[in-house]
């Protein structure tokens, strides 16, 4: 098994605050779909974040038109953003107002992404299915990390792709690199960890821990 990272430097854990409260109401997550995109890294508004976002994924998926399962897609900013690429889409989420804003995103982009109302942790997409799976800031908020993983697992075709967006925030919510690592290692055979410290992806400077998972086997 391969764990490998890429670009970090050593950061305090005595400055994360201990927190990991985990929202998993639709209900609440509806109420926020109408200003989820405000976030720089939500909406990608800004032509220099969402132009960051499209180099850092498409260098690391296969090339188009694959078919990407975005779990627990939001608004659809990512799915939106691949699609227009060329990549056969599936954005999943659990709240109907955001699967709304998803598929309004779309039709205003004029991509082809398709979206489904289901739990990221039990994903309704036919198996074997997809050449990737992506999920951005998602295993972390999930009940059973090791069950969710190998939910996501099985809808991938075989010599699939899982990309992980993931961070262990200065409010001490999220995962570790370790942490992330050593689940998907449990499934898989590598996972190659990126620190995401390029003020471009945030819309600002970041002092916490943000990174990108990729396993290929």
């Amino acid at each position: 098994m391969t764990l490998e990272f890429v670009g970090f430097t050593a950061r305090r854990t005595a400055d994360l605050v201990e927190t990991n409260t985990v929202i998993d109401d639709a209900a609440y997550w509806d109420s926020q779909a109408a200003t989820f995109d405000d976030g720089a890294d939500h909406g990608l508004r800004d032509p220099r974040v969402r132009e960051a976002w499209r180099r850092l994924l498409t260098a690391h998926l296969p090339a188009a038109p694959a078919a990407i399962a975005d779990i627990g897609c939001g608004t659809g900013s990512l799915s939106v953003l691949l699609a227009a690429e060329g990549y056969a889409v599936t954005g999943l989420d659990f709240a109907p107002a955001m699967i709304r804003a998803a598929r309004a995103k779309a039709r205003a982009a004029g991509v082809g992404a398709r979206f489904v109302l289901s739990d990221a942790a039990a994903p309704t997409l036919p198996p074997g299915s997809f050449d990737v799976v992506l999920a951005r800031h998602v295993l972390w908020a999930m009940p059973d990390i090791d069950v969710a993983l190998a939910g996501w697992l099985r809808l991938l075709l075989p010599g699939g792709t899982l990309v992980l967006v993931e961070g262990r925030w200065s409010t001490g919510a999220g995962l570790t690199t370790a942490e992330a690592g050593r689940a998907v290692l449990r499934h898989r055979g590598d996972a190659i960890i990126t620190a995401l410290d390029e003020p471009a992806l945030w819309g600002g400077p970041v002092g916490d821990e943000r990174y990108l998972l990729v396993s290929r086997r």
